[in-house]
């Protein structure tokens, strides 16, 4: 990518859309943010330069944010706002930080130049644009200087929640409330849900988040899909047969899963926890989820201990709010190490289809 040439696409592109590698700044690495040489927002704006797209769009994680890497986050935002003000080789970063800053001060607010872009940052949470998924992330969206985009509009759009706790919460209140009238499930699960609600719930005009639960019965987007058929539990731990396939492509069982201080799984009445691809594998907690299902167990507080697997890789799939045709590459591991790189369809739906209304509003 740092030696690839796109100038010849100077003028046809309307989006540049990317997620430079997280891992540099991610707080499950070594964070060497700048230092790291898979740091790839140098090659971003580079495409940029070569490209002029009428805008950016770039996903990474919330690991940004923090504190140590503050300045340096600073930096790539005005770099982005400012990409052919171009870094020396032998510069510090700090240095052309103090270059860039010095001239976006003497800028006005109606900057016009086709060489500057405006840019937006917004963390987010999925859950909160319709993912049936906790996942805290940052976008950033710039747009070229000329355009005319109404910026504050836009910002507005995007940093306006459309689906909230509360409101499923509120779904899940009443014993015939909306939730439960989506999914027939045992009672003593239905119970145990609403025992647990918080006994003040705000009022808002939101959608209900999605759930885990919604989205292997098919209601994890705005598209109704088929539910998900039971993974077989007799058939997990059979030597050579992980699971059974039951007509729907990588929804496979997988044995082994367990639970323990540290490492808790996902409930079905909850958003998922976030996708992780992980160094060394998915980590287990994160793709291991509880059932409805359960057996008497005397040592647990309430007589009862409920069952829990691996989820397949096609509810991780659904979660990460893709479509059933999508099929994976590699073995299961390979697979999972995918969705959780990838970004959710539905948040980059959204930013995308955002996108494309300023800009038709500005008249592009």
């Amino acid at each position: 990518m740092r030696d690839l040439d796109m100038s010849a696409l100077e003028g046809k592109v309307d989006v540049l859309a990317g997620g430079p590698p997280c891992q540099p700044f991610s707080a499950g690495g070594v964070a060497k943010g700048d230092e790291d040489k898979r740091n790839m927002f140098p090659a971003m704006f580079k495409a940029v330069r070569e490209i002029r797209p009428k805008a950016v769009i770039c996903e990474n994680v919330r690991g940004l944010l923090r504190p140590s890497f503050a300045d340096y986050f600073k930096y790539i935002q005005n770099e982005l706002r400012l990409p052919f003000e171009k870094r020396d080789n032998e510069a510090r970063w700090q240095d052309h930080d103090a270059h860039l800053s010095g001239i976006l001060r003497g800028l006005s607010p109606e900057d016009s130049d086709p060489d500057h872009y405006k840019v937006v940052m917004v963390p987010v949470n999925a859950a909160n644009y319709g993912v049936p998924q906790v996942r805290n992330r940052v976008v950033i969206v710039a747009f070229r200087a000329d355009l005319g985009v109404d910026i504050e509009a836009f910002t507005k759009y995007v940093e306006t929640p459309k689906f909230s706790e509360d409101a499923l919460w509120r779904s899940m209140r009443d014993e015939d409330g909306p939730y439960w009238q989506r999914h027939q499930v045992p009672g003593h699960v239905r119970d145990r849900v609403r025992a647990n609600l918080p006994k003040k719930i705000k009022e808002d005009d939101y959608l209900p988040w999605r759930t885990l639960r919604d989205a292997i019965a098919g209601f994890g987007t705005d598209a109704e899909l088929p539910a998900l058929p039971e993974v077989d539990l007799s058939r997990l731990e059979e030597k050579h047969d992980f699971g059974k396939k039951v007509g729907i492509v990588d929804h496979i069982g997988w044995p082994g899963a367990r639970i323990y201080k540290g490492h808790t799984p996902n409930e079905l009445d909850r958003p998922a926890k976030t996708v992780k691809a992980g160094v060394h594998g998915v980590p287990g907690g994160e793709s291991v989820m509880l059932l409805d299902e359960r057996f008497r167990d005397p040592g647990a507080p309430d007589g009862w201990t409920y069952r829990h697997r691996y989820m397949t890789v096609r509810e991780t799939a659904r979660v990460m709010t893709f479509p059933d045709e999508w099929l994976g590459s590699g073995p299961r591991g390979e697979q999972m190490r995918q969705l959780g790189n990838a970004v959710p369809v539905v948040l980059g739906e959204f930013f995308a289809n955002a996108v494309a209304d300023a800009l038709a509003a500005a008249g592009h």
